[in-house]
């Protein structure tokens, strides 16, 4: 393989390519995370949506899978954060890294950097970066505007310059890549590789229903919207038709739209309406969320499983990055792997004598 393929990425974590396969809820399931990283990439388990004991299982599957080190990301404030941290501490000999948005703080990423495992952050912003470096992680995992989820409004292009120019540890570079052409983009920026969310959830082992892969393959970039609708914080989704009744909703339709995701999760959880006004009055306590909103946000979670777990495209919500709307197959995730590979030597190969 061209050297310019072996980078501090691949050497601190001990994969063949450098490329993350990133930790999608409900998607970087087991059976994705061991076919990524058996195919030389690095994967993550998205255990940010698990209970402790769901993540313990998962773990145990992928070790039972795959020999290669693999990842696992959480959130520092969700419900059984610290029983998952001594998971992932007690599985050290594999779990090779941590990922996270809602970071830990200094003590914790101190017990995991103590423990040989790299922090390895996702932010959207210069300042996020900054403050990421300070409580000490090991790398950085910058995902521009063209990110699928939560997203800020910063294109790729702009942030991860920025980002390289402000912090002195190794960058990752996310938010619109998809293949060999775009990771020789990103090396030639000064990212030690780049992580992939969207591409890796259009693989043949991606546990996401048939039905709403083949939404994602339909949409076309024009159907792919940024909203603030479902929980006031912008986020890329697929145009689907819960979202676009969503998207149509004055304050009414809002109130509607939020007691239906109430009773839907109801059916689905068995909490009571207590149990979910308490959820939904609790993020409205830290800022001006209305309720009505907070109430969408409480649900939000079960419209993303909706689609990606049940294939109810209907009548639930699908996060992408823009970079679907460019995507037209399901390739297993060895056959991406080999292809990416296969682009990037041909780039790296035709600028070899334009250098030269």
């Amino acid at each position: 393989m061209h050297p310019a393929l072996q980078t501090v990425l691949t050497e601190r974590l001990g994969c063949r390519v450098p490329v993350i396969q990133t930790a999608m809820g409900w998607v970087a399931e087991p059976s994705l995370v061991i076919a990524s990283s058996n195919a030389g990439a690095f994967g993550f388990l998205g255990a940010a949506v698990m209970t402790p004991e769901e993540c313990r299982a998962k773990i145990l599957a992928v070790r039972q899978g795959t020999d290669r080190a693999f990842g696992v990301n959480f959130h520092a404030f969700q419900p059984g954060a610290e029983a998952i941290v001594d998971l992932i501490l007690a599985n050290r000999d594999q779990v090779r890294a941590v990922s996270f948005g809602r970071g830990p703080n200094a003590k914790m990423i101190g017990r995991f950097r103590d423990a040989g495992i790299l922090c390895m952050p996702t932010v959207g912003a210069v300042k996020h970066a900054q403050k990421m470096v300070e409580l000490g992680v090991d790398m950085i995992t910058v995902q521009g505007g063209e990110g699928g989820g939560h997203t800020g409004s910063v294109p790729t292009t702009v942030l991860l310059p920025q980002v390289l120019d402000a912090v002195q540890v190794p960058v990752i570079a996310a938010g619109g890549f998809a293949d060999g052409r775009g990771l020789v983009a990103a090396l030639a920026y000064g990212a030690v590789g780049i992580a992939m969310g969207t591409r890796f959830l259009l693989t043949r082992e991606s546990p996401v229903p048939d039905a709403a892969k083949a939404a994602y393959l339909k949409a076309g970039t024009d159907q792919i919207i940024v909203t603030t609708r479902l929980d006031g914080i912008p986020q890329r989704m697929v145009r689907t038709p819960l979202l676009d009744r969503i998207e149509r909703s004055g304050t009414i339709g809002m109130w509607l739209r939020a007691f239906e995701a109430g009773r839907d999760m109801k059916r689905q959880t068995g909490a009571s309406w207590m149990d979910f006004l308490r959820s939904a009055r609790g993020m409205t306590a830290h800022g001006a969320m209305p309720l009505r909103q907070a109430m969408m946000a409480a649900t939000m979670p079960m419209l993303i499983q909706k689609a990606v777990v049940d294939g109810d495209v209907e009548h639930g919500v699908m996060a992408t990055g823009v970079v679907a709307g460019r995507l037209a197959e399901v390739p297993a995730c060895a056959d991406l792997i080999d292809r990416i590979i296969a682009e990037a030597e041909a780039r790296l190969a035709a600028l070899g004598p334009a250098i030269a």
